[in-house]
């Protein structure tokens, strides 16, 4: 008899209200369930489910969401007692080999494997329990095949290419020991198979389950992902598409939250003005006091759920208090970034990022200093006050983050996590991360030269500029009502002007996101070179600058190395050329006999 092993996980459910396991668990061991005397009901379909989004949450899953996607970057630095995590030491002086830790991928294909299973058994459990609609069945298998896509993005953006299948893996009977599929082929696989299933999804979820507008994959996450999907393809038209219908979606949601505002909170009501007609949540406390889209997007305060749904689009959820409600905390962070116990974590900003911070005039390239209206995210993203050298990442880390301008001078105050207790969600998808990608569909497809060679050009160049404009403003330190542009469109002329200053804030927007290195390995494939991922690369190397640069020239070294555990378990696997067989740093390129 077939046996398939579960690792369910049941913390999630308690968070977001999902049918609880117990009953499931108290029947059979928790690691071994028979086939036959599962999948019955309804109920076993949403236990698994609820063990997917589970599994996504483990420390390791969001731990490599944040090296893959961000820590090679120009925006990592080490922090306090780095050399305890010997892997992340040598990543971040791009001493990278197939021994690294953080080369591995078990805790993503185990989420694929978790959703192939949900997606094989969940249409049977339909035709025996009445209970269990069609439409709840089809909603279901749409949310897997999106927790399935999203895995192998975050694949296949880091490896490149990478084994790919559809395939439920049940017993130790079935092949896995598959090739790697090419990450073209992988990506338009995942595009077809979001296309597919696009229209099943939940569009929104009631009222009364508040956290599933944002901790579940609805219809607006999916099209989320076929956004940033398609603009990896390089497929623009699709690209800005599928923005437009996720901003459309949050527009809808702004005018009906607008609607149900009392008269006290009517000072909201004209944020689509303030911030070109986008939905974005204002940033200003009181007056000169400013951080309030960070504690409503990112922090502890989430008795405004009504704005969050504004803007987040997907997240993976934890409790405000893990530790008192017997909740997971959001370990990843609270290693990485640190806590009120050790202030800097594992990792800082770097030495270029808080150079920038410090430097004046045409030298600050990152956080503009323009006619001294500073941008919140200076403070939001890092710790900073004037005239402190503590350097430590504040984006997660802290609940909430206060900028008070009221004597003149900016400060801000930090209400920090404490060890172990870091409540903050993950986010993975939010609307000014939707926008800016729409800003970058529109750059490109723009003819080269300047806007003034064409209306067609000019009329891209300018819808690109009012969505990176409106990104910009909502964070600087001016009052809300009276909000001045900063950003001037005649600087930006040409395409090359405005690819840069969209590159630009997306750093400045999504800093800490893990969404840095996957924005410069995006540019190097869309350039057929690694210039300016190289050179970011550099900004924050104190020696081996030299090696560094001549490694970071190869387009294979962008990628990560498949982990040497896996070459051997996998002996179809054949290894990044750029790390040699992977088990020295060797530029031979290894062939499969």
């Amino acid at each position: 008899m077939k046996r398939i092993h579960y690792y369910i996980i049941c913390a999630f459910s308690a968070i977001c209200g999902f049918s609880s396991c117990s009953d499931f668990l108290e029947i059979k061991p928790q690691n071994e369930i028979i086939l036959e005397d599962f999948w019955n009901e309804k109920a076993d379909v949403e236990a698994v489910i609820a063990g997917c989004y589970a599994a996504m949450q483990e420390e390791a899953v969001i731990k490599r969401m944040m090296v893959w996607g961000e820590f090679r970057s120009d925006n990592i630095g080490p922090g306090s007692n780095v050399q305890s995590d010997g892997s992340l030491e040598k990543l971040l002086k791009e001493n990278i080999d197939a021994k690294n830790n953080y080369t591995t991928w078990k805790d993503f294909y185990n989420i694929i494997n978790r959703c192939n299973t949900v997606i094989k058994y969940a249409p049977g459990v339909s035709a025996a329990d009445p209970s269990y609609t069609e439409s709840e069945l089809q909603a279901n298998i749409a949310e897997m095949v999106a927790l399935r896509s999203l895995s192998y993005f975050y694949l296949i953006r880091a490896f490149r290419d990478v084994p790919f299948s559809r395939v439920a893996y049940i017993d130790d009977s079935q092949t896995m020991d598959l090739p790697a599929t090419k990450f073209d082929n992988v990506l338009d696989s995942l595009i077809d198979d979001l296309e597919s299933v696009q229209n099943y999804a939940v569009k929104r979820y009631p009222i009364t389950k508040e956290l599933y507008q944002t901790g579940r994959i609805t219809q607006d996450a999916i099209r989320a992902l076929l956004c940033e999907l398609y603009l990896w393809k390089k497929d623009y038209e699709n690209c800005v598409r599928y923005a437009d219908l996720v901003i459309d979606s949050k527009k809808a949601i702004y005018e009906e939250n607008r609607q149900k505002r009392t008269s006290s909170s009517s000072s909201n009501d004209d944020n689509l003005d303030r911030y070109n007609g986008f939905p974005l949540v204002g940033d200003s406390k009181s007056s000169n006091t400013y951080g309030n889209s960070y504690t409503t997007l990112f922090g502890s305060d989430r008795s405004y759920t009504d704005l969050v749904n504004q803007e987040i689009i997907f997240q993976l959820v934890f409790d405000d208090s893990p530790q008192a409600n017997n909740m997971p905390a959001n370990g990843a962070v609270n290693s990485f970034y640190g806590n009120s116990q050790s202030t800097t974590g594992l990792v800082a900003p770097s030495d270029y990022i808080y150079a920038q911070i410090e430097a004046t005039g045409q030298e600050r390239k990152v956080f503009a200093d323009r006619n001294k209206k500073l941008d919140s995210r200076i403070y939001t993203n890092c710790f900073y006050r004037n005239g402190s050298s503590d350097k430590a990442i504040r984006k997660y880390s802290s609940s909430s983050t206060t900028i008070d301008a009221s004597s003149g001078t900016l400060e801000a105050s930090y209400s920090i996590y404490r060890q172990n207790q870091n409540g903050s969600n993950w986010v993975i998808y939010r609307l000014t991360d939707i926008m800016l990608l729409k800003a970058e569909a529109l750059t490109q497809m723009m003819r080269e030269g300047s806007d003034t060679e064409a209306d067609y050009n000019k009329s891209l160049l300018d819808r690109a500029f009012v969505l990176v404009n409106a990104v910009n403003k909502r964070a600087l330190c001016q009052n809300q009502t009276q909000l001045a542009d900063t950003l001037l469109r005649s600087n930006y002329s040409s395409k090359a002007d405005m690819e840069t200053l969209v590159l630009q804030e997306r750093q400045r927007e999504l800093m800490f996101e893990g969404k840095r290195w996957f924005d410069l390995v995006r540019l190097s494939q869309r350039n057929g070179n690694t210039q300016v991922l190289a050179a970011a690369a550099l900004q924050k190397a104190t020696t081996g600058a030299g090696l560094i640069s001549n490694h970071l020239a190869k387009m294979d070294a962008i990628y990560w190395p498949y982990n040497l555990d896996e070459m051997k378990v996998n002996t179809n696997l054949v290894q990044n050329p750029a790390f040699g067989s992977g088990e020295d740093q060797s530029y031979e390129k290894t062939t499969k006999k």
